[in-house]
């Protein structure tokens, strides 16, 4: 069983919802605490961090493929190393972040894209750790954070089986034995065509892992499918207002959206239930409802039951209508109202 502070993440529980704040504070403290005061009200279950400087994630010049030239990419034209200086989010901040979410009754962890981020966060004593879709195959990062024995949630975006099996093997060799997978898809925004949720229980059932969603889409529909597919854990991307702006802000959903995830998200959980067939007892009440046999006119001992003086209506007092058949054409032994329920003791 998977816990994350305490909390078990399973599919006998309510999807786990973390609220990604990413660079979403656009470097203030301030915006920074009220993303998480939102996300406690909307319902989510942890805040998550990225945990990362620009000197951490690349180098600081203009050469061929420090620069995004993809041309519908959100960052297009943007050099690397001022990207990733604009998003990331201050180290001294993250005490007061984690420490206003615990107050909150939500936990807060983080990415880490480097090993001495890993040593940072342990003096903050988190309870759990994200491996983003990039660094899925950064082998010695996974071993390092797999170091700590804490549990891990690993997002697959772009990864093929090949490399899932390696992280995951890597992980565990690490002395990692709680593992959630992420099904992700690496756009920004990513389109519910391109979600592809039906490979959740295939990633279950190949690795022996609980799966959770890494979801880019707009709205709650792609989370709500990949509940449905056995999904344990939603992670969407959070923030104020998105017109405020920031790098992520464009596929991140706002409070109102956040806490309609949580309430959908946790009917789709809710409604899976088990294989069952028959009436349930909060059907009961609704049996009245069918169909059965009633004498639908006054009728005298010994006359012969036929169309004319037996039905098959609402409510569903008499016998079922499989019946029908067996009564016409017999004499019944007593008189009987219209509106009586058809039984086998009117019969001779």
């Amino acid at each position: 069983m998977i816990k994350i502070g305490g909390r078990e993440v399973s599919r006998n529980a309510r999807p786990y919802l973390i609220a990604e704040m990413s660079g979403n504070h656009n470097q203030s403290l301030d915006r920074a605490l009220e993303i998480v005061e939102a996300a406690a009200r909307s319902g989510a279950d942890a805040l998550k961090l990225q945990t990362y400087t620009a000197d951490t994630m690349t180098l600081n010049i203009d050469a061929p493929g420090f620069v995004i030239e993809d041309s519908n990419s959100l960052w297009a034209g943007r050099q690397l190393y001022d990207l990733y200086q604009e998003a990331h989010t201050p180290w001294e901040w993250h005490g007061p972040i984690m420490e206003r979410a615990s107050a909150l009754g939500m936990h807060c962890f983080s990415t880490p894209f480097d090993e001495t981020a890993v040593d940072f966060l342990e003096t903050l004593n988190v309870p759990a750790y994200k491996i983003a879709s990039f660094e899925c195959t950064d082998l010695p990062l996974i071993k390092k954070v797999a170091s700590t024995g804490k549990p891990m949630i690993i997002s697959t975006g772009m990864a093929t089986l090949g490399e899932i099996d390696e992280a995951v093997r890597t992980a565990r060799d690490g002395g990692c034995d709680q593992i959630v997978l992420l099904k992700c898809t690496s756009t920004y925004p990513a389109t519910p065509e391109n979600t592809n949720v039906a490979t959740i229980p295939h990633l279950r059932e190949a690795f022996g892992c609980e799966v959770g969603l890494s979801d880019h889409t707009m709205g709650s529909g792609a989370a709500v499918a990949a509940v449905a597919m056995g999904a344990v854990a939603i992670e969407k991307h959070f923030t104020l207002r998105r017109v405020d702006g920031g790098v992520d802000s464009t596929f991140s959903l706002e409070p109102e959206e956040f806490l309609a995830l949580r309430t959908e998200t946790e009917r789709g959980w809710q409604s899976l239930g088990t294989v069952t067939y028959g009436t349930m007892p909060a059907e009961q009440g609704s049996k009245v409802f069918r169909r059965s046999l009633y004498i639908s006119a006054d009728i005298k001992k010994g006359d012969v039951l036929g169309p004319e003086n037996m039905r098959i209506i609402r409510p569903g007092y008499g016998l079922p209508p499989r019946f029908y058949d067996s009564f016409i054409g017999r004499r019944v032994a007593r008189d009987a109202k219209i509106g009586t329920p058809v039984s086998w003791d009117l019969l001779f």
